[in-house]
């Protein structure tokens, strides 16, 4: 009988080792183990070392914090090295991929590692630091591994997913959760306009730009920013969704340098409770138009101020950015089905997506060596440069493109609308050359920022 049992081991023992090695071919046998999956995707996720070139200023004050208090960094600007180190994913066999826009932005010098070790240079086609988002290419590259995209509607709470990339340049690592929650936006995710998918799957420095993937395979997002008080995982990650980076390689691909968005025209805020029983709903949600624009998309059928939009789409809106989010992946010289609240009844519309119109003329103009503040240089606001420069809604004003040399020193910043310099109302950029060539030894400037008027007084 011992003979018999140790007969009965042996032959079982190959059966046994046979069938640890299977691969499983089922949704079931997929779920117990993510070696298929990781071997399949992980090739397609590679390491990314950007160098950039940084001005930055050495005060001479800066080891006495009395002195520096006062005086800041006002040394002289020395060019520096800065690295950093990031993720990426590839998405074609001809070497197009995305990353973070905080990862490679500015780079000077970018340099791709795949996980067979092969090495390449890279080139930045399409970034947009709003979005947080880049597409590359890799040069003299070709028959690559890539990750197909998937709709990120598909996408649902509670799905299994895996984070692939680099943290803390230990090289690739593998790390499995679920989708926590969607349409994630506002302060706790660090961008105020965005639109994220959020994973418990852990996310640490140096993961930025890679991977997340569901059970599929397929690409669900990128992976961008965390929330933590350590620095490390604490389970609450964020994803940028597979549909925006599909908007990205489109545009990219069509040659385009700048990334557009489609142009609403209108200003908007989430509906709350008390807003829902000001305006007469059952229940909170759903954005409220605050603000409409001449020829805005959105005016020409019909919607306006009090209005509240539920969706589109065919998904739910509650935030502007979620609108914002569902017009972009749509794309420029798309219609998207909006449907709004209007003194209590539902109605339909159809709304065309189109870029920004630069009407009226920016007429810019660039502030000359003899100006007070050279360099400078102003244009009209219109949709394009609101749209440009991520400003807020304004009916006027005179809009800060470039700062120059002197700006910053006296806290101008890009961005900023010119309001009054000197009491004088400013309306055109002709109204500043104007107003700075009076000879005075004093100016105050007051420019809005944020929404907030900021009073700025230097002398000559």
């Amino acid at each position: 009988m011992f003979r018999a049992l140790i007969l009965s081991l042996f032959l079982s023992a190959p059966i046994a080792a046979a069938a640890q090695s299977t691969v499983p071919t089922s949704q079931a046998q997929i779920s117990l183990s993510f070696a298929p999956l990781v071997h399949d995707a992980a090739p397609a996720v590679v390491n990314i070392y950007a160098k950039r070139i940084v001005e930055m200023r050495v005060s001479p004050f800066a080891s006495d914090p009395f002195f520096k208090n006062f005086f800041g960094d006002l040394g002289p600007a020395r060019p520096r090295v800065q690295n950093s180190l990031g993720s990426g994913v590839i998405l074609s066999r001809d070497g197009f991929m995305v990353s973070n826009y905080h990862v490679v932005g500015g780079a000077s010098d970018i340099r791709v590692v795949l996980k067979d070790r092969r090495e390449f240079s890279a080139e930045v086609l399409l970034g947009d630091k709003a979005s947080d988002l880049a597409i590359l290419r890799l040069k003299d590259a070709e028959e690559l591994p890539f990750l197909p995209l998937r709709d990120s509607n598909t996408v649902e709470v509670g799905e299994l997913t895996l984070a692939i990339g680099n943290p803390f340049g230990v090289g690739q690592t593998v790390s499995s959760g679920i989708i926590s929650g969607l349409a994630r936006s506002g302060a706790v995710t660090g961008n105020e306009r965005g639109y994220f998918i959020q994973t418990d799957a852990p996310i640490n420095p140096g993961n930025s730009g890679g991977a997340l993937i569901g059970m599929d395979g397929a690409l669900i997002g990128v992976n961008t920013a965390i929330v933590t008080r350590s620095g490390g995982s604490n389970g609450i990650g964020f994803a940028i969704p597979a549909a925006l980076v599909d908007q990205f390689v489109t545009q990219a691909r069509a040659g385009k340098t700048r990334f557009r968005r489609p142009w609403a025209g209108m200003g908007g805020q989430t509906v709350d409770a008390d807003l829902a029983n000001s305006l007469g709903l059952e229940r909170a949600g759903g954005m409220a138009i605050t603000q409409v624009q001449e020829g805005s998309p959105f005016a020409a059928v019909g919607l306006g101020v009090g209005d509240v939009i539920v969706a589109a789409g065919g998904r739910e809106v509650n935030s502007p950015s979620e609108m914002l989010y569902y017009m972009t992946v749509a794309g420029i010289g798309a219609e998207i089905d909006v449907r709004a609240i209007r003194e209590g009844r539902v109605a339909e519309y159809t709304v065309a997506m189109i870029g920004p119109p630069d009407l009226p003329p920016r007429d810019d103009l660039t502030l000359g060596e003899r100006d007070v503040l050279q360099g400078m240089k102003v244009a009209n606001v219109n949709p394009a440069v609101l749209s440009e420069y991520q400003l807020p809604i304004l009916p006027e004003g005179v809009v800060v493109l470039e700062t120059g040399p002197i700006a910053p020193r006296v806290g101008v910043q890009r961005g900023d609308i010119l309001r009054e310099i000197d009491g004088r109302k400013i309306t055109a950029p002709s109204d500043v050359v104007q107003a700075l060539s009076t000879g005075r030894r004093s100016v105050s400037l007051v420019v809005e920022r944020g929404g907030q008027l900021v009073l700025l007084r230097f002398r000559l």
